[in-house]
């Protein structure tokens, strides 16, 4: 059982290995970089957030109620 799980974990390891990926270093300059967060910052303020289902009134209450139902007939 111990020789099984020695080679288990040289598989695991060996795998891990080949998954290792290396991050890119940010080429960019620190002025891009604070005008990208200053862009990004700037949609996801508070002030600027649309409310697109807040203003209108929900189709359930703006519709009227049915009086009456073709498809409940007796035939």
């Amino acid at each position: 059982m111990d020789k099984r799980l020695a080679k288990r974990h040289k598989r695991q390891v060996s795998r891990a290995k080949e998954r290792v990926r290396l991050s890119e270093p940010d080429l960019r300059t620190p002025e891009q970089i604070k005008a990208a967060r200053e862009a990004s910052r700037a949609s996801v303020s508070r002030g600027n957030v649309l409310k697109t289902g807040d203003s209108a009134p929900s189709s359930r209450t703006s519709r009227p109620p049915a009086t009456g139902s073709a498809a409940k007939t007796d035939v």
